[in-house]
Formats: C-alpha cells, sequence, structure tokens
C-alpha cells in the first residue's frame, strides 16, 4: 500500500510521467477498441478501399487529437506562445521542445492503432484483394457469372456462397496478409532504428547545455502554471471565507436579527482567527476591481525570472535577527 502511495505520488508531482501515463492508456484503449469493434467489408469493387482507408485513418487521427486534448503541454505552449512579452521575454527553443513532446506523445496511440491493423490484416486483405492476380492461385469459381474483379471483391466475405467449396479466397487472404503483416514489422522496424538514431546522434548534434536550459524553462512553466492555480485557489477560499463572514456580520450588526444559526458566524470567526496566514496570502487585497487587476497584471506583464530582492530581504531579515540574538546573549 505504501509503494502504491509513493507512485501515485509521484505522477501527481510529475507532469511529464502523467502525460505519458496517459498516451500509454490511449495507447491501449486503440488497441481495445480495434480488438472489440466488428469492422464489416462491403466487399464490393468500388468501395472496399474507401473504407479501408477509412478505418487505417480517421480513428488514428481521432487518436492524436485526443492525445493533443489531453495532454498538459498543449495549454502550457500555448499560453507561453500567445501571450504578451510583458517584463519577461519569449523563449522560442522552450515553445519548440514542448511541441515536439506534445507531438512525440500525441502519436503514440494512432501509430498503436496502425501498426494493429497492419499486423492483423482484416484492413489489408478488405483493401487490396482487388488488386491480386487471380492467376497465381487456382480454385477460382468460375461458374458465378461474376467477373474475376468482383470475386476478389468478395474475399473478405469469407462467408460467401461462392466460396463454399473453393479453397481460393484462404490462399488470396494469406498472402494478401503476408503482404500486411511484412509492411507492419516494416514500419515497426523503422521507427525503433528511428528513434535509436535520434538518441544517439541527438548528443553529438545539440549543444547540451542549450538542451538542459530548454528543458529547465518548460519544467519552470509548467510547475508556476501549477503554483499559480493552487494560488489562487487558496486566495479564493480565503476571500470568499471573508466575505461570507462580514456578509453575516453585516446581517446581524444592521438588523440586530437572531440568526437561525449563530454557530455558523462563530465558526467562521473562531477559523479566520486561527489562521493567520490567511491575511498573508490576501495581500491585502479587499476588492473585487483589485483581483481582477492582479489577474490582468499576471497575464499581460508576467513578473520577470529574478527573486534577487526576496533573497535579499531574506537574507537582511536573517542578518537582523543573528545580529539581535548576538547582542541580547552579549548582554
Amino acid at each position: 500500500m505504501e509503494r502504491l502511495k509513493l507512485v501515485l505520488q509521484y505522477f501527481q508531482s510529475n507532469s511529464e510521467s502523467i502525460s505519458n501515463g496517459i498516451c500509454v492508456v490511449l495507447a491501449l484503449v486503440s488497441v481495445k477498441l480495434y480488438t472489440s469493434l466488428d469492422f464489416n467489408c462491403p466487399c464490393l469493387p468500388r468501395y472496399n478501399k474507401v473504407y479501408s482507408l477509412g478505418v487505417m485513418v480517421v480513428p488514428p487521427v481521432i487518436l492524436f487529437f485526443l492525445g493533443v486534448l489531453v495532454n498538459r503541454h498543449t495549454a502550457v505552449m500555448m499560453e507561453e506562445w500567445m501571450r504578451p512579452v510583458g517584463k519577461r521575454s519569449k523563449n522560442p527553443a522552450v515553445v519548440k521542445y514542448l511541441f515536439s513532446a506534445m507531438i512525440q506523445r500525441a502519436f503514440l496511440a494512432p501509430m498503436v492503432w496502425i501498426l494493429v491493423t497492419l499486423l492483423d490484416g482484416k484492413i489489408f486483405i478488405c483493401a487490396f484483394s482487388v488488386s491480386v492476380d487471380p492467376s497465381l492461385f487456382s480454385g477460382l469459381p468460375n461458374n458465378t457469372g461474376l467477373d474475376a474483379v468482383r470475386i476478389l471483391a468478395k474475399v473478405p466475405c469469407k462467408e460467401d456462397v461462392i466460396f463454399r467449396n473453393s479453397s481460393f479466397h484462404k490462399a488470396v487472404s494469406r498472402y494478401v496478409r503476408c503482404y500486411s503483416q511484412a509492411v507492419g514489422w516494416s514500419v515497426l522496424l523503422f521507427f525503433i532504428v528511428l528513434g535509436a538514431l535520434g538518441r544517439l546522434l541527438k548528443p553529438c548534434l545539440d549543444d547540451q547545455a542549450t538542451f538542459l536550459q530548454t528543458r529547465y524553462w518548460s519544467s519552470y512553466l509548467d510547475v508556476e502554471q501549477k503554483l499559480f492555480d493552487e494560488t489562487c485557489v487558496l486566495h479564493a477560499r480565503d476571500f470568499a471565507q471573508k466575505c461570507v463572514v462580514q456578509f453575516f456580520q453585516d446581517v446581524k450588526e444592521n438588523m440586530d436579527l437572531c440568526l437561525p444559526h449563530p454557530h455558523v458566524i462563530q465558526h467562521f470567526a473562531q477559523e479566520s482567527d486561527q489562521d493567520q496566514d490567511q491575511d498573508e496570502r490576501l495581500h491585502g487585497i479587499t476588492k473585487q476591481e483589485q483581483v481582477d487587476q492582479l489577474l490582468q497584471k499576471w497575464y499581460f506583464s508576467k513578473p520577470e525570472l529574478d527573486i534577487t530582492k526576496t533573497y535579499k530581504s531574506r537574507m537582511s531579515a536573517t542578518w537582523k535577527q543573528g545580529r539581535e540574538s548576538f547582542l541580547s546573549s552579549n548582554v
């Protein structure tokens, strides 16, 4: 149980791991969808390829945009790209890094779908059974009154009456499935080799110092957005609590009425007195206009990445406290 809690805490604290986990889940969902859905080839010369291409293209496109939608890097990248410059300059390398990470994760589920369809071969048979040369196989049904193209188009429908006493459809299906699996394994090998070469050659082609800086600031943007959202929640909670307490106190003072639940006011008042951090989180903001101005300032003019003032103030406070303790000890 403790290990499970540690794993959950790790995924909650690491947005990159969360994105990877979501992409893996989408890939597994794509496999489950393919195995659970029933694909029925129309077995008509004009519609077999259209149907097959639709199955090969439409679901991967849906999975790709779904991967883009659920990826946290998408929101961070778009916010960094569209925000006004203000006091903080933009770094195009960070946007490119976030875009690359988003695209790589979003392509995982579509590629899994395409590989599964190629290795299974049913869609490939439906699409290209018409393109097979029937003279390569024996047992072509000649007593059906249909031409060779229509007979080949019915190969995916193995339960058709014309193939009842013939092994022609099995031979053609096996032949096309072999091509489909060969293409699937070739695509898989290509991406594995491409990924391996990318891993090996990237340190040689890119400046590692620049890459580390880009990765750091991309992680910073993600963490900054998280902390801002959490701080907004805390600030809104304290602001709302102050407004509620003030409302009930004003009602009691102005109208001099007995409230139906006076312990509510007492509870809020005691909680407000006990929590000393509330006033610090409010930062002296007491009106809606001030909140709106603060949020507008954050969007149009984000603070520069410089904490020198905070560091100096803390150092001076520490030095002052140490000096006072030193003087008091000598006295």
